[in-house]
């Protein structure tokens, strides 16, 4: 009897509702941990290495460029828009805000890479793979056009910047219990044993500081993962359901559970990946799919807020700034694609074409991911360095 109830006591116990809880609460304060760690890392760099990373993201092109290949290695949007957030908030300044919008940018087409490569599983069926493909590509082709557009935009008038300025000076009026809350506390006593170790190993100085960042962008990198996992078994028939609900109801509700289901499973690549399988089967079409995509965008922004909490010491605000220029970043997308059915069916039209293009032909589908994923971001870095 022993024997046959332990197994399910332990599963039942491991998918416990509070059980879980705990875990995520511990998978975010690990997080925090590493987003904190990774701000004092590059502080303890030395000003001559700071100003060679400004250097290297001056350039806004260039910028854009990183963000894009950061977050196709890594295949997170939220890992990347972490880093920039700690990067952005660490006390000498290593990223100005001017120059981690366009990396954020740059996170926002990286992360769509995950549900493209998913469609390429469809490819020995030819229709089912059509179908696929063009719900994955409408993807990357609203966050191409969104980009050609609000980039060149920023660049000359700063709206993001500015109006992201003005939204965190109103919510650091009500109090600043952002900046002052016991989060911040419970992360500077889990910081200081990690950072005493790895002074005690490496004897301080650059070697520590470097250690300290490549253990802190782990932590982040793991935590992430793992919350990602954690959430998906949770959610995972509740966000079939919900997905299956929006496409019978409005565009506006179909955006709202991108958007929800994105912030519950800390990852847009999850909710735009599990709509390419549906499309491949037929059970959604590419119009349908639209609205679920751009609500994705939307909340993967959540993470850059969380990386936000972690943040302390005199750029704290910066780090707001950023992750709400993300959130508007997105917002502007939408509005700005979605409203008009002409502009709206130009990332529709070129991802159909584009499929057509691929079941002719498979190995376009191949070479479209390489080049535009990983070829181009590292041909502008390669171009930029031989400019200097």
């Amino acid at each position: 009897m022993p024997q046959t109830l332990g197994p399910r006591t332990a599963s039942s116990w491991t998918t416990h509702p509070a059980v879980r809880l705990l875990i995520v609460l511990a998978l975010l304060y690990v997080f925090m941990l590493g987003v904190n760690g990774l701000g004092d890392g590059f502080k303890s760099l030395g000003q001559g290495v700071l100003d060679s990373f400004f250097a290297a993201t001056e350039n806004p092109f260039t910028a854009l460029m990183v963000g894009i290949l950061a977050t196709t290695l890594v295949q997170s949007s939220s890992v990347t828009t972490s880093l920039i957030v700690a990067l952005v908030a660490a006390p000498d300044n290593p990223l100005p805000i001017a120059n981690a919008i366009p990396m954020v940018m740059g996170a926002n087409i990286g992360t769509t890479v995950t549900n493209t490569v998913v469609a390429l599983a469809h490819m020995s069926r030819k229709e089912e793979f059509r179908r696929a493909f063009a719900v994955a590509t409408c993807h990357d082709f609203f966050n191409y056009i969104t980009v050609a557009v609000l980039l060149p935009l920023e660049l000359m008038t700063g709206y993001l910047q500015r109006s992201a300025t003005a939204l965190a000076g109103l919510f650091t009026g009500f109090g600043g219990a952002t900046y002052d809350s016991p989060i911040k506390g419970a992360i500077k006593a889990g910081i200081m044993p990690l950072k005493a170790t790895i002074e005690a190993v490496t004897g301080g100085g650059q070697l520590g500081a470097i250690m300290l960042i490549v253990f802190s962008g782990f932590l982040i990198f793991v935590a992430l993962l793992l919350l990602v996992r954690v959430m998906r078994k949770a959610m995972q028939m509740q966000v079939e359901g919900a997905v299956s609900r929006a496409l019978e109801r409005s565009a506006l509700l179909g955006m709202l559970v991108g958007v929800v289901v994105t912030v519950m499973v800390q990852s847009s690549s999850i909710t735009t990946s599990l709509l390419v399988p549906l499309a491949g089967a037929g059970l959604l079409t590419l119009t349908q799919a639209f609205p679920i995509t751009i609500g994705a965008n939307i909340g993967t922004t959540v993470t850059a807020f969380l990386a936000a909490l972690a943040v302390t010491g005199a750029n704290a605000e910066a780090a707001v700034i950023i992750a709400l220029a993300h959130l508007l970043f997105n917002i502007s997308g939408t509005l700005l694609i979605y409203p008009i059915p002409k502009i709206r069916n130009i990332p529709l039209a070129a991802a159909r074409r584009l499929a057509d293009v691929a079941v002719r032909s498979r190995k376009w589908a191949l070479l479209y991911v390489v080049v535009l994923f990983y070829g181009l971001p590292a041909l502008f870095a390669v171009l930029d360095q031989v400019l200097h």
